[in-house]
């Protein structure tokens, strides 16, 4: 591939780039990484997509529906792994795409990224919004409807949208804006604050597991898998399993493709590589032990929901705290919404945080104007601007659009990433045998491959709107990347002689 479209950018610059002065603080270790990535894992998912899983797609087979995505992401942890520990530096995927695939697969990836983290922040944003409503509702106090939701929401069995009659969604709107201000703040003072969310979090799903094992009827596990165990579709023509009367596929892989969301989050510990004291060792520790941790329990709620309360009475909006309701422990109740809102809370901190980070790493490429996206403030350290502009953003989308549609653009937008970096270690080891990896993926090529075709599933089982309005963002990218980014990007300043590379690697 000898067009500039394909050209690379030498792992050599980019450890270069980490010597000079407009980098980040390095104040993270790995129990703040992995706190991180907990951090951003366990929220909406576990709160809210149990119940969807469950009553909508999979039954009791749930828990193994959330198995067989950890599976999925674990052999695409593996490989961010191995990456983060040979270039810990900002950018997570989209750095690594660089280094291997070339210019334009890194601007795919990057633009994917911004799919990736910032729509998945409003989707939080949204299910945030939703929690602490209805515990306002517990004390008496409503919010108006007209400051209450999106204006928009989607009809699935008609297909269009609908006006809901509302303005904005007030609630989303201040979260966020005060995720923002924390974020400008300083990553020592948001991980702390993350790690305090996670703590409380983490006593509530405890709670839950301890508590709800003791309501378990076995019979609401029977039948355990109501829809089958596969639910596998192409392009929306479902190939093995049953299907619902609007085409959509049933079971428990399809069940593995919705709750996929829930998993999203273990890759965000890679954008803050740069900010690791020992990114070498603690990066991929935090990496692969928050996502075992996390998978353990959505495997346990599941189990624990599943058996309190057949799968067809499970409510949809609120399955953990509805669970014990149906249990007769209101108190209970209003416990969980306290731990829902405040894992969703964390939840959209790491994601905010880390979308700052990719915008930062192609701002260094020239990808995007690094006056704005790469500017770091000067006291906080921290990549101000393109914070408030991503606070923005969230706080739009969250306000104007349906969560269904935010939630699904981020399922199709992150398993893409995962493909793109299992696919980058196989190159890797190719062209750069000898590199030196503190990491390795394990079992190569296996992994890579593995998670290649998981995910790949997991893509092709999601309904084919999805893949529309996934073209319609790359297409949106191609714009911007044809019009400013392969005009100043580092590989096209490389070719004219502006950037000095060593030797070795010309």
């Amino acid at each position: 591939m000898s067009s500039p479209l394909f050209a690379k950018k030498p792992l050599s610059l980019l450890l270069e780039e980490m010597k000079g002065e407009n980098r980040l603080r390095r104040v993270l270790g790995p129990v703040t990484l992995t706190s991180l990535g907990v951090g951003a894992i366990i929220g909406t998912g576990i709160f809210v997509l149990t119940g969807v899983g469950a009553h909508d797609k999979a039954g009791p087979a749930l828990i193994l529906s959330f198995a067989a995505s950890g599976v999925a992401c674990i052999f695409a942890a593996l490989c961010y792994a191995e990456f983060a520990s040979m270039a810990p530096v900002a950018g997570s995927a989209y750095t690594y795409a660089y280094a291997t695939l070339g210019e334009l697969f890194a601007w795919i990836i990057g633009w994917d990224l911004v799919l990736e983290y910032a729509v998945a922040s409003a989707a939080v944003a949204h299910g945030w919004s939703a929690h602490f409503q209805d515990l306002l509702k517990s004390f008496g106090i409503v919010i108006p409807f007209s400051l209450s939701t999106a204006p928009i929401d989607f009809d699935t069995g008609a297909g269009h949208f609908f006006a809901t009659g509302s303005y904005f969604d007030l609630s989303a709107v201040l979260i966020t804006a005060i995720i923002t201000a924390i974020l400008i703040k300083g990553i020592k003072e948001s991980a702390i604050f993350n790690t305090g969310m996670v703590i409380v979090k983490l006593v509530i799903v405890l709670f839950v597991i301890v508590v709800g094992v003791f309501y378990i009827d076995p019979n609401n596990w029977q039948p355990f898998a109501p829809y089958g165990f596969t639910g596998i579709s192409f392009f929306g023509h479902t190939l093995f399993g049953q299907t619902a009367s609007n085409g959509v596929p049933l079971g428990m892989l399809a069940g593995a493709a919705i709750i996929f969301f829930a998993y999203i989050g273990f890759d965000s510990v890679s954008t803050h590589a740069e900010e690791a004291r020992n990114p070498q060792r603690d990066v991929p520790i935090g990496i692969i032990a928050s996502l075992l941790i996390c998978t353990v329990l959505y495997i346990a709620v599941s189990a624990i929901i599943t058996g309190m309360v057949r799968y067809d009475q499970i409510d949809i909006n609120a399955p953990v705290a509805n669970a014990f309701a149906q249990k007769g422990l209101p108190w209970a109740q209003r416990l969980i919404d306290v731990g829902a809102i405040t894992g969703i809370t964390s939840v959209l901190l790491v994601m905010m945080l880390s979308q700052p980070r990719v915008l930062l790493a192609m701002a260094r490429d020239g990808m995007v104007p690094e006056s704005f996206f790469g500017a770091i403030h000067e006291k906080f350290r921290t990549p101000w601007k393109s914070t408030i502009l991503t606070g923005i953003f969230v706080a739009a989308m969250a306000t104007l659009l349906p969560l269904r549609i935010l939630a699904e653009l981020t399922n199709i937008g992150t398993l893409l990433a995962f493909v793109i970096v299992c696919t980058a270690v196989l190159i890797m080891r190719k062209t750069n045998p000898k590199a030196e990896r503190p990491f390795r993926a394990p079992w190569v090529p296996f992994v890579p491959i593995a998670g290649i075709v998981c995910c790949s599933i997991l893509m092709f089982s999601l309904p084919v709107e999805n893949w529309w309005r996934l073209f319609i963002w790359l297409g949106i990218g191609f714009i911007i990347y044809f019009s400013y980014g392969r005009r100043h990007c580092v590989t096209a300043r490389i070719r004219r002689g502006e950037v000095i590379v060593p030797t070795s690697e010309k």
